[in-house]
């Protein structure tokens, strides 16, 4: 299944101080965690906003139409592309527009979890959260009820993004920057011994 990213930063951040590289994340996305409700309509689907975080470095983030759809590979392929930490926020249990979307992301991180520990990793590199969603309020204005309005929202963004801020500085560097430098300083090596010959 591909994924299209409708809004994408680079996914490295500077260190305030030296101005290095210090962290990479990958947040993949509900499309309806956290927008406003919308009623359905004959006209198909509206475009999706992503909600602000606030992140204080760019951070990659990745709309999917649901994360009961992320499969292992898209988040092992994040942190091969270099993030130290990925996130998948999915909409509460009881309010996935997909019934079981939810449920079924929650298993697969708690799997991938495990592999990541079991390599060496640290499966705390993988976090899930879930936001309010929007099934029912988008159920409700379809059948012409008031929907409730969700003013702790923003509080709840700013709670993800804190737990991932501390997160990030209790963790240790990942082990698969090293590889990737090592492999790059063979590479680099085995051309120059190529171009001497």
């Amino acid at each position: 299944m591909p994924i299209r990213s409708y809004r994408s930063a680079s996914v490295s951040a500077a260190d305030g101080c030296s101005g290095q590289v210090s962290a990479a994340v990958t947040v993949f996305l509900c499309a309806n965690c956290a927008r406003p409700a919308q009623a359905p309509t004959s006209a198909g689907r509206p475009q999706p906003t992503v909600p602000d975080f606030g992140w204080p470095w760019p951070v990659r983030e990745v709309l999917v139409p649901c994360t009961g759809r992320l499969q292992p590979e898209h988040i092992l392929k994040a942190f091969e592309s270099g993030s130290d930490l990925v996130c998948a926020v999915a909409c509460r249990e009881d309010n996935c527009h997909y019934l079981e979307g939810s449920k079924r992301c929650a298993r697969r991180v708690g799997y991938l979890r495990s592999i990541l520990q079991e390599v060496g990793l640290s499966g705390d590199r993988l976090m899930h959260f879930t936001l309010p969603g929007t099934a029912a309020e988008d159920m409700a204005l379809a059948a012409g009820r008031p929907v409730r309005t969700r003013e702790d929202l923003d509080a709840q963004l700013a709670a993800v993004r804190d737990r991932v801020m501390q997160a990030l500085e209790d963790l240790h560097p990942s082990p698969l920057h090293e590889a990737q430098k090592d492999e790059e300083t063979v590479n680099s090596c085995q051309e120059g011994d190529n171009d001497q010959d």
